[in-house]
């Protein structure tokens, strides 16, 4: 997957409360910046994840790999990149970015891998959600 080839990014400020005593990010607030940016994305294109909801077809995340690079400290810029991918049948999966401005200096990469569920319970992809993803990727 190459990372140069982002769908969506989103720029974003360290707040200080954010941080841990050591004065860094505090590392489960960088799954706040992940969703963040997802949410942001899906609302771009057309995709209200909370109409979504009251439909009765949850987007949920089964799978996050996130790989620290480079810590964020308080007041930093940074930009959250994303790329949507099919990954299967009944998963997708957002391959995104933290990094440093100005100079791009990456501080994460992760590969969060979600699904959406029916009212059922059930996988299953929305139309709207596959169209975004292309056909034939699966």
């Amino acid at each position: 997957m190459q990372r140069e080839q982002h769908t969506f990014t989103l720029e974003m400020d360290v707040r200080d409360y954010e941080c841990d005593m050591q004065g860094i990010v505090n590392n489960s607030v960088y799954q706040n910046y992940l969703e963040h940016a997802r949410h942001e994305y899906l609302k771009s294109v057309g995709i209200d994840f909370s109409e979504y909801t009251r439909m009765g077809v949850n987007l949920v995340v089964v799978r996050a790999e996130l790989d620290y690079r480079s810590p964020l400290k308080s007041g930093d810029r940074f930009l959250v990149t994303l790329r949507l991918h099919r990954e299967s049948t009944l998963k997708f999966a957002f391959y995104q970015d933290i990094l440093c401005l100005p100079d791009m200096k990456p501080a994460l990469n992760a590969k969060i891998i979600g699904t959406a569920l029916n009212g059922r319970g059930r996988p299953e992809i929305p139309s709207a959600l596959a169209a975004l993803m292309g056909v034939g990727e699966a």
